[in-house]
């Protein structure tokens, strides 16, 4: 490992992503401190001393400490996300977009392009909200939040929110472009890592101010190394089936013959599961939040329906296993298409022994990716749920359940695998394999 960071700098092109990477992302941790106008913070920093712990503070764990800071990028990036969202689902069910889809790079900036109008959209939305709910927002003392409520104060707020999250879109593309890994995941990455210090810090001075047995820090603290240890077991896992290329004679010379393998990963979709089903369940929840106490206290079905859908309870996690089954299958049907791959083996001679190639091929590729996908979901859901559920009942005094840390590892591995892929490609020692190529022959 160490042997294949030195050869990072030997690398330009390499360096300079990386550089261009962590420049790109302290931008974005700069603008988190970057207040929108209008607001009173210590009363908003009281308010959020007693959302520690709901679905504010898991909003505000995605956004970075944005949102309790209420800066220009309090959004965060899920207005993106949501986006992303509703333009996969209805390429499913609008030829357009699916026509668009299959037309290569032209049809891939098209796509990012309706994006974007949405994630523009869906932050004016949001931004109208959460500037409705601040002027009616007070903190624990009655003092008002909103310094001067008002027409001017809304309009104000939806500027600045939809401008902040439109550069965040911005930085994150920028990174997938110009960085290293995928710029959305990293900004989500960031904003998650950053906050594990003082999280760490706040945990220590409990323990020792005796409101956490050392027993039960300790046990958090293996807790938390098991569930590292099964992500990247899990993340690295793939069922391997053998493919055998035919011999081809092209004028005196014979091609194929040869057998390698087809590598269909148990975790297919990642990490965009579970930031999926996040942004599904914060969005309408997140609006409820800023509605007046007076007011959810006089309706008690509306109180009982939030306090369900808070993290850990039953009916929250319920609905989040099923979002994590349904995005782990959507998104490993949009990303990877079991005829196009048959067909193309076919074109080229290759067969899967005992299976006939083309449609027949297909089937079994299916029903194969069908199965272990079953098997990634389930695991995906255990690492998001379990220790979330566990953490609520044992009342740690802050949010990183697995959700985050699946994020953390999983962004983690396939940013260094991308680094790994870099180095080995100029013929340098990388630091998750230690082979190196040889010469080409």
């Amino acid at each position: 490992m160490v042997g294949g960071f030195q050869n990072i700098p030997k690398i330009p092109e390499l360096k300079r992503r990386i550089i261009v990477t962590f420049l790109l992302l302290s931008v974005y941790r700069i603008g988190v401190y970057v207040p929108t106008p209008g607001i009173d913070r210590s009363a908003l920093a009281s308010f959020f001393a007693q959302a520690k712990g709901t679905l504010l503070g898991l909003f505000d764990m995605f956004s970075g400490g944005a949102l309790e800071n209420l800066s220009v990028f309090a959004l965060g990036i899920m207005p993106y996300i949501s986006a992303s969202i509703i333009l996969q689902l209805l390429t499913v069910v609008s030829p357009h977009l699916e026509k668009l889809s299959k037309e290569g790079e032209a049809g891939r900036r098209k796509i990012t392009q309706y994006t974007r109008y949405g994630t523009v959209i869906l932050s004016i939305i949001q931004g109208f909200g959460i500037g409705v709910g601040l002027e009616k927002m007070t903190g624990p003392a009655g003092e008002m939040i909103v310094m001067d409520p008002g027409l001017s104060f809304k309009v104000m707020t939806i500027m600045s929110l939809t401008a902040g999250t439109a550069f965040i879109m911005w930085l994150g593309e920028q990174i997938t472009e110009r960085g290293i890994g995928n710029g959305i995941s990293l900004i989500i990455f960031a904003g998650i890592v950053v906050r594990m210090p003082a999280a760490i810090i706040n945990t220590l001075r409990l323990v020792k101010a005796g409101e956490i047995s050392i027993f039960m820090a300790l046990i958090l603290l293996v807790m938390m190394i098991a569930v590292v240890g099964v992500i990247v077991f899990v993340e690295r896992g793939q069922r391997r089936i053998p493919v055998q290329y035919a011999k081809r004679v092209v004028g005196r010379k014979i091609y194929g013959g040869q057998s390698t393998h087809l590598p269909l990963r148990v975790n297919t979709a990642g990490v965009i599961p579970p930031i999926f089903a996040s942004s599904i369940l914060m969005f309408p929840l997140t609006i409820a939040n800023f509605v007046p106490k007076q007011l959810v206290d006089s309706h008690p079905l509306f109180q009982g329906v939030i306090e369900s859908l808070e993290p850990g309870r039953l009916i929250y996690s319920l609905l989040y296993v099923g979002l994590i089954v349904f995005f782990c299958y959507f998104y490993t049907a949009v990303t990877f298409n079991p005829v196009d791959i048959a067909d193309n083996m076919k074109k080229y001679g290759g067969y899967i022994p005992g299976i006939r190639p083309g449609k027949k091929t297909a089937e079994y590729i299916d029903k194969v990716l069908t199965r272990i996908t079953l098997g990634g979901a389930i695991y995906v859901s255990a690492v998001c749920v379990l220790p979330t559920i566990l953490i609520r009942k044992f009342n740690v005094p802050f949010y990183f359940g697995g959700t985050a840390l699946l994020i953390v590892v999983g962004v983690a591995m396939d940013t260094a695998s991308q680094i790994e892929s870099h180095l080995l490609t100029r013929h340098y020692e990388g630091f998750l394999k230690k082979t190196k190529l040889k010469g080409r022959r």
